[in-house]
């Protein structure tokens, strides 16, 4: 009996197995590898990945749910079109920021960006509560200080608290919704080596200046100051993105 417990406890635990062949399959799909139409075998599945099949069927369960996959009768499982992806799914941004799309899906994502997020720090502006506007404060005093000790770990935790407060602070639930597709952007910034060692001391004030316009209820200097976020850090990206002369 402890000999079963012992291989037990070292077993990768079920869901392990199934973030593991997700991840492996979702980013086989979104970089090409796996082409649209191409037949996926739930069997052969399991044996190249060495999972049971019903770890192989969660997985495939998950990425039909996001369009990446579709499942017909006779037919099994095939790879699906691009264009019946859903391209705001997090975990779809993410794969394509681990591929060779890299900077096509920044791109998209910045025009996404700069069309939701100066809206929604306008509308916070008229609706904000006092917690969010404590809370936006509270973010911007901890990006300033771990900005300033180059720990990027904790500035990005406290960016992506800015972002989601105001996004939420806009008071409609469709601009909120797409906090995840905002914060995609965000750590895929950090993750990929696309922020500067030291974030833009500029770039925090402005971050002050949209907290400060939410707070004194106005509205156009909210949008002009996000407005300028999005520049400076497509700016930012674009720098740290060049190759660095030796």
């Amino acid at each position: 009996m402890r000999a079963l417990a012992l291989v037990t406890a070292m077993e990768p635990p079920k869901q392990a197995l199934h973030q593991n062949v997700l991840h492996h399959l979702g980013k086989a799909i979104v970089s090409g590898a796996a082409a649209p139409g191409e037949v996926l075998r739930i069997d052969e599945l399991a044996t190249r990945h060495g999972v049971s099949r019903s770890v192989i069927r969660e997985a495939v369960r998950v990425l039909a749910s996001m369009g990446l996959l579709s499942t017909r009768r006779r037919v099994g499982v095939t790879v699906a079109d691009r264009a019946s992806w859903n391209v705001f799914d997090p975990l779809v941004i993410r794969w394509r920021l681990d591929g060779d799309g890299r900077e096509a899906q920044l791109a998209s994502l910045g025009e996404l960006r700069r069309g939701v997020e100066p809206v929604a720090a306008a509308l916070a502006a008229t609706r904000v509560t006092p917690e969010q506007c404590g809370v936006l404060t509270g973010a911007v005093m901890e990006m300033s200080v771990h900005g300033r000790a180059g720990d990027l770990d904790a500035f990005l935790r406290a960016d992506l608290l800015f972002h989601r407060t105001l996004l939420e602070a806009s008071g409609n639930e469709m601009i909120a919704a797409l906090t995840g597709v905002v914060s995609e952007v965000l750590v895929g910034r950090t993750h990929h080596g696309l922020m500067p060692p030291h974030p833009n001391p500029a770039a925090i004030r402005l971050h002050a200046d949209v907290a400060q316009a939410v707070q004194s209820g106005d509205p156009d200097a909210a949008e002009r100051a996000m407005r300028e976020i999005i520049a400076e850090a497509s700016r930012a990206m674009i720098d740290e993105n060049e190759p660095k002369a030796r």
